[in-house]
C-alpha cells in the first residue's frame, strides 16, 4: 500500500464529478452522507475532539493501526481501489457497446463487446461481492461464511460513507443502465450465466482475484448467492423511496451537466467518470479505523 490513510483522507477531492454524483444523492437518504475530507478534520468531526494534541495522538495511533496488514483496512482499501480502476475499462467497454448500437458503420463494436445489460449486471454483481469482502476484512470475517452477517449490517447498522455506497450502487448501477425491474433482470442474467461466459467478462478478468471461490464457476456461484444475500434490501430500498431511472436522472442533471441526447451513455459515463466506491470506502475505513484509535489512545 503506497500512500498512508492520512494522505488517502487528505487527498479526497471536496468537488468534481463524483461529489458532484453522490450528493444528487442525498435525496434518498437525506442527511446520511457528509463529503469529510481531510484527516485531522475527520478525526475532530468523528470524535468531537478539539484538543490538538488529543487529535494528534488518534491521528497517530490510527495509522499505527493501518500499517498493521493483519488489521484488514488495507485490504479493505485496495478492494474498493480495484473496483473503481476497473469499472474505468467497464465504462468504456459499455460505452463502445452503446456507440455500436446506435451508429451502424461502427455496428463491428456489438460484436466484439458484451451486451450492455449483461456488462452492467456483472458490475453490479462484482461490486456487491467487493463490498462483502471489504465488510469481512474490517470485522476479522471469513468472507465464504458471512453472507447473513453482511445483509444483517447492510440492513440494520449501514449509515454515512456506507451507505451512501450502497445506494449509489443500486442508483448508478442497477436503475439508471437496466431500469426498475433491474433486481429481477439481474438476477436472471447471472442465474443464466457459464463459468465461460463469467471468464471472457473484462471486469471479472480485472479483479477475480479478490472474488472467493474455487475456479471460474465456484466464484460463479459466490457472485449469485452475494446478489441474493442483498436482493431484499436493494427492492426494499426502491420501493420505500419510490426510486425510479428518471427521478435519479432528473437529480444528478441538478449537479452534473448531463445533455437529455446522451442518457443512453449515462451509466457508462458514470462508470468511466467516476470513483465513487474508492471515495466512499475511504471514508468508511477512515471512519471505523478513527473510532478504534480513539477507544485505544
Amino acid at each position: 500500500m503506497s500512500d498512508s490513510i492520512i494522505k488517502l483522507v487528505d487527498d479526497l477531492p471536496t468537488g468534481g464529478i463524483t461529489v458532484s454524483a453522490l450528493r444528487a444523492l442525498d435525496f434518498v437518504v437525506p442527511g446520511e452522507w457528509n463529503n469529510l475530507v481531510g484527516f485531522e478534520n475527520t478525526v475532530r468531526e468523528i470524535t468531537g475532539e478539539e484538543k490538538s494534541k488529543k487529535i494528534q495522538k488518534i491521528s497517530e495511533r490510527a495509522l499505527w493501526i493501518y500499517n498493521d496488514e493483519s488489521q484488514g483496512y488495507q485490504d479493505a482499501i485496495w478492494t474498493y481501489q480495484s473496483l473503481d480502476k476497473a469499472d474505468a475499462a467497464l465504462g468504456a467497454t459499455a460505452m463502445a457497446n452503446k456507440i455500436g448500437e446506435k451508429i451502424s458503420f461502427l455496428s463491428f463494436l456489438n460484436k466484439l463487446t458484451p451486451s450492455a445489460d449483461t456488462t452492467q449486471a456483472i458490475d453490479l454483481s462484482i461490486k456487491i461481492v467487493a463490498e462483502l469482502v471489504a465488510f469481512c476484512k474490517l470485522n476479522g470475517m471469513p468472507t465464504m461464511d458471512s453472507l447473513g452477517d453482511f445483509s444483517a449490517a447492510l440492513a440494520e447498522e449501514y449509515s454515512g460513507p456506507s451507505l451512501m455506497r450502497m445506494v449509489a450502487l443500486v442508483c448508478f448501477d442497477g436503475l439508471i443502465p437496466l431500469g426498475p425491474d433491474f433486481v429481477n433482470r439481474v438476477g436472471d442474467i447471472i442465474g443464466g450465466m457459464s463459468s465461460a461466459g463469467l471468464q471472457q467478462n473484462p471486469l471479472f478478468q480485472r479483479v477475480n482475484n479478490l472474488i472467493p471461490g474455487d475456479g471460474t464457476q465456484g466464484k460463479l456461484d459466490f457472485i449469485g448467492n452475494s446478489f441474493d444475500a442483498v436482493r431484499g434490501w436493494m427492492s426494499n430500498l426502491v420501493s420505500s423511496r419510490g426510486l425510479d431511472p428518471q427521478m435519479i436522472i432528473d437529480s444528478l442533471q441538478n449537479f452534473v451537466d448531463i445533455a437529455d441526447d446522451k442518457l443512453d451513455y449515462l451509466a457508462a459515463f458514470i462508470d468511466m467518470t467516476t470513483n465513487y466506491f474508492e471515495h466512499t470506502g475511504v471514508q468508511t475505513v477512515a471512519r471505523r479505523l478513527i473510532l478504534q484509535a480513539a477507544e485505544e489512545v
